[in-house]
């Protein structure tokens, strides 16, 4: 195993109820001018957003709202929230949704805490030195936003997707009540589990060092996370199987399940960054599409891992060689795929892309890695396009 640090100072709330606790909680962290900052109309359909300005107008706390969060979140609403907040005198923000919102509010946050533009740490020019403090009430449970230092951004233009990781963004509180989500489309459940899957399974197949504990977490997540993503399937509302994915969506991307190994794979990530940034895609099931031609391109690099996930996440049997028992495992999860209705191939997720489309991914990803990126396999150009045409 490696050293490492772990550090997660999300204060979570979880359960029934718990938004009301909002004003309460930024009182506490020491905002007094909030910016609400949301997505579509589902926010407000369901009330949610009118109880939040009721508790916070009841607590006597001034706020600002900004909507229009969208998948794939754009800079252009950043660049609007950070003008809103200079121009409010905003010293807190409070996301409302779910991975699209509060990424989009750490962007925010990054821009007002920092001279310059907001799209250099994006770009990888420079380094954030703060971000205005964030709170988060969820409603999706997929990017794991909520407690993780991370956030990714779209720049409209040339269709730019990219990520930035910095603990300043990390929440202050987080605000998670299963009941919820329980209006979601079915679709973006199975996205969400699929995403919280993925955030376990980047830092999972690594050659970079591996601890028991960790693993059997890990482990532990995927399974808990593949059982109650076919529950919710049958049985949207039901109360326990969403608390367990929301419980698990925050774990698996909070460092926990990255602990004592090199930090992880992340290229299907990078490739699906490409997908959402150029087709704009749903990114549970954009990862979906793209798993598989990753893992089969990779997994005789990482054999034991490939094939300790075989048997201890997807229940195959231990019987045959390594290679084979690997294989079945990557089957096995397709399957899983399938089951909840998420693609495994970029025609199952309705993108026809021409052979240039995958050529400019390809060179598009590498730049955006710095050439060359990977645990389980360092992979460069070339093997991106292969992964890509594999995909097709």
């Amino acid at each position: 195993m490696f050293d490492f640090k772990y550090y997660t100072p999300t204060k979570v709330v979880f359960g029934k109820n718990t938004e009301s606790k909002v004003a309460e909680l930024i009182k506490e962290f020491g905002g007094t001018k909030i910016l609400i900052h949301y997505g579509g109309g589902s926010v407000v359909r369901s009330g949610l957003l009118k109880r939040v300005t009721d508790t916070l107008d009841e607590a006597g706390i001034s706020y600002v709202t900004l909507g229009g969060a969208v998948p794939n979140p754009h800079l252009g609403l950043v660049y609007e929230g950070i003008e809103l907040c200079k121009k409010e005198g905003v010293d807190f923000l409070l996301a409302v949704g779910g991975g699209s919102a509060i990424d989009s509010a750490k962007a925010i946050g990054y821009g007002v805490a920092n001279e310059g533009d907001v799209w250099d740490f994006y770009d990888y020019k420079r380094q954030a030195e703060g971000c205005l403090p964030l709170g988060v009430i969820l409603t999706i449970a997929a990017t794991g936003s909520e407690m993780s230092d991370s956030s990714v951004i779209t720049k409209e233009e040339g269709l730019v997707k990219r990520g930035y990781s910095s603990d300043f963004s990390r929440a202050r509180f987080a605000i998670m009540n299963p009941e919820l989500t329980m209006t979601l489309p079915d679709y973006q459940t199975a996205c969400g589990c699929t995403d919280i899957m993925m955030h376990t399974m980047e830092r999972y197949f690594t050659n970079g060092g591996n601890m028991e504990l960790t693993d059997a977490l890990a482990e532990g997540l995927l399974r808990t996370v593949k059982k109650n993503a076919v529950i919710l399937r049958d049985d949207p509302m039901n109360y326990d199987a969403r608390a367990e994915v929301m419980w698990a969506g925050s774990l698996a991307h909070n460092g926990l399940t990255g602990c004592g190994n090199d930090g992880g794979d992340w290229m299907t990530h990078k490739l699906e960054h490409e997908l959402g940034g150029l087709y704009d895609v749903a990114h549970g099931a954009g990862l979906a599409a793209i798993w598989g031609s990753w893992a089969r391109y990779v997994y005789k690099d990482c054999l034991p891992r490939f094939k300790r996930f075989a048997i201890n996440v997807m229940d195959v049997a231990d019987e045959g060689t390594d290679e084979e028992i690997a294989l079945k495992g990557i089957e096995a999860m397709e399957d899983f795929y399938r089951s909840i209705n998420m693609p495994t191939n970029l025609r199952e997720l309705g993108v026809t892309a021409t052979e240039e489309d995958l050529v400019t991914m390809a060179h598009k990803c590498a730049v955006g890695v710095g050439g060359e990126m990977g645990s389980a396999k360092v992979l460069n150009e070339e093997a991106m396009l292969a992964i890509y045409r594999a995909s097709m």
